[in-house]
Parts: C-alpha cells; structure tokens; sequence
C-alpha cells in the first residue's frame, strides 16, 4: 500500500491526543506526516514542526494557510487526508474547509460543537466526495469486534438488554480553577459544548450500538454539574431504548472519585450473555445458559477474522489503547485504496470498518436527547436527526 500523506490541525507541544494520533497514524506505516497547522500559537506551531522533522514550511500558522498551499503542491506531494485533534468547538470549520479543498478528514469525537454544525459537515461532505472517520477509539479494539460478532452471528439470540458504564474520577475535584488544561476547555461550554455526556457519554453511547447491532432510540436521562461552579454536566445516567426492542441502562461519570478510564459493556439476550471490560480488554467473557462462562482472549486462533484482523501481536504480548486508535487509522487507509468498499455486513472481518459521519451525527443527536431529556419534565425523549 502507498503511504498516505497526512496532515493535521492542533496537536502542538503539550497536547496529549495529538502525540495519540500520530502514534496510531504511523503504527502499521500506512500514513506519513508531511504538515500540519498545530497551534494557534506561532512559535509552538513551528516548534512542534521541527521536532517531528517536517520539511521547512510545512509547519502553517493557520488550518486556512495549510489546506490554500497544500492543495497548491504536486499531487504527488500533496496532503491527501487531515486528522483535526483539537478542542471540540474547533472541529467543524477546519473539517469542511479541507473537504472543500478535496482533503479527507479524520477527527476526534464529538464530531462538532451542535448538532447544526454536524450537519454541516455531512452537507459538505456529500457535495465534496470526501471522506470522513471519526476516533470513537474504543470500537477499534479486537475483543469488541469479536462482541460485535458473536451477537451479529446469533450467538446470545434476541438481544434483550444492553448496560454501558463510563466511570472516571479526574474531574472530581475543581483542577480547571488550577490552570489544568485539558480540564480548563473540557468544562467550558463555549469549548466543549456537553460535559461528559460528550466527552465520554457518546463512546458509551457508541459501543452499546455497535456491539449490539440495535439503535438508541429514547432516552430517559439525568444530568448533573456535582462540582459548584461547574458549567457543563460531570455526572450523567440514562435508561435506554433501543430499536431492536432492547431496553439498558447508560452510565457516564467524571466524579467518580478513585475511577480512571473503567469502560464496561454488558449485553444480554435471550441465550446469554456478554461482558467487554477497558481494565481486562483483551479479554471478553461469555456466559451461556446453563454453561460454565467462557472466556474468549485476545489473539487466539478461535476469534472471528473481524477480530483478529486487528490484532498485531500473538497471545500474551498485550495490545492496548493506541493500537485501538491505530485500527480506526488502518482500517481508513484500506478504504481510501477502493473506490467501492465491501458490503457493510463484511466491512469488521474485511479490515475496512470504521466509524463515519453516521456515528458522528447519531452521537451530537444523542447529546442532544440526553439535555432535552434532562431538563424536560416527561420521562422520555426520542434521539432525532
């Protein structure tokens, strides 16, 4: 495969996703970093340049700058897809200004500040041609293509309920009034937008969709902001209702005072059922009626191509958090090699699953249900694009 040119927006020194991006980026050696627009801040814009060994000026003051003189160089040469790791109120505008300059887009989630802008952003693309991949990160870890596959194959029947808990601490206190900067633009509703129904409620939004194949359809919800002062929700819960007839139960906290990043995920239906933990993620347990639990491990001979496709190393040898990032970037490069990718139902076992402009808009649609539903004095609220 020939190396993909890539670019990006945000990510300067001292951004601890941004290092994420290129770790994964350039894991497999499918892309190669050429320029970026890493700070709004000139001298760490050009700092960071020459510390990743970008040629001399391809390290722009502006995402406007970059996309107006990269898509002035040879074709040859050229940026051809843009990975935009910044704040969450600065994704839309540099994500449809390089669609329009004809590069393709990788962004973190949420996909935009509104659901408005999201929208937006599928406009743009649908005129353009572009495409788009959005790092709902924990999607891209084996044992959860190896979940998704055993409930797509049949293998626990009919699902009937689906429980998804995000607990961290780190907000447990005020660290934004200390100058924390992830803290100081991830609690500022003008940066952030949602507080952690965005941040981390939309990946456990996301995982209990994917892995179980059914779509949120109504949410019952409850937001809190437990540290005063606070502008955007820390804590939030919701029951569910999912289109298959499932009905769960969602979790997302950052004042769990202790937690660190413990995603769980539990799906049952009508034959058993399954648990996925991020502390044990190489492992997936099953739980058959009337069966002793099976526990299914990452690597194995026995797992689905879906699973072991993104796999890297042999069992024992433990794979973690930037390989599940490197999967979403490996699996978009194979996909921008095709003009047609394979039938949705083979995209997980083919290598070219990732997640899109669907995820993104299902998750602002999803933080917008969870606001309305936690203000609104009915019990329900139906999740609307």
């Amino acid at each position: 495969m020939k190396k993909i040119k890539l670019g990006m927006v945000g990510g300067g020194q001292g951004s601890f996703i941004g290092a994420v991006h290129r770790k994964a980026a350039a894991l497999d050696g499918h892309y190669e970093l050429v320029c970026g627009a890493f700070s709004s801040q000139p001298l760490n814009a050009r700092e960071t340049g020459a510390a990743l060994g970008l040629a001399a000026g391809r390290a722009y003051p502006s995402f406007a700058d970059m996309f107006r003189q990269e898509s002035a160089r040879p074709a040859a040469d050229r940026m051809q897809v843009v990975a935009i790791v910044t704040p969450n109120h600065l994704h839309a505008a540099p994500a449809m200004a390089a669609m329009e300059h004809g590069f393709h887009v990788i962004v973190d989630k949420p996909l935009a500040l509104t659901l408005d802008e999201a929208k937006q952003i599928r406009q743009v693309m649908q005129a353009t041609g572009c495409r788009l991949a959005l790092t709902h990160t924990y999607a891209g870890y084996p044992m959860i293509k190896e979940a998704r596959h055993l409930v797509n194959a049949g293998k626990l029947g009919r699902i009937r309920k689906i429980l998804v808990e995000y607990p961290q601490g780190w907000l447990s206190f005020p660290v934004e009034d200390d100058g924390h900067r992830q803290a100081s633009w991830r609690t500022d509703p003008a940066r952030a937008g949602a507080g952690a129904t965005g941040d981390i409620g939309t990946h456990a939004a996301h995982l209990a969709e994917y892995v179980s194949g059914q779509l949120i359809t109504d949410v019952c919800a409850d937001l809190n902001s437990v540290i005063s002062g606070r502008q955007v929700d820390d804590d939030a819960a919701a029951l569910l209702r999912f289109d298959g007839g499932a009905s769960g139960a969602l979790i997302a906290t950052q004042v769990a005072t202790g937690e660190e990043n413990n995603l769980r995920l539990r799906v049952y239906g009508e034959l058993g059922g399954l648990s996925w933990c991020h502390r044990e993620a190489e492992s997936l347990h099953l739980s058959m009626h009337d069966q002793p639990t099976q526990l299914y491990r990452r690597g194995a001979p026995y797992l689905s191509p879906a699973a072991l496709n993104n796999c890297r190393l042999p069992p024992g040898h433990p794979e973690g958090f930037i390989e599940a990032f490197g999967n979403i970037y490996a699996s978009f490069a194979r996909a921008l090699q095709v003009s047609e990718p394979p039938p949705a139902a083979d995209l997980a076992a083919s290598g070219f699953d990732y997640p899109s402009i669907t995820e993104g808009l299902r998750g602002m649609a999803f933080i917008d249900a969870m606001q309305a539903s936690a203000t609104s004095t009915q019990k329900w609220t139906a999740i609307t694009l």
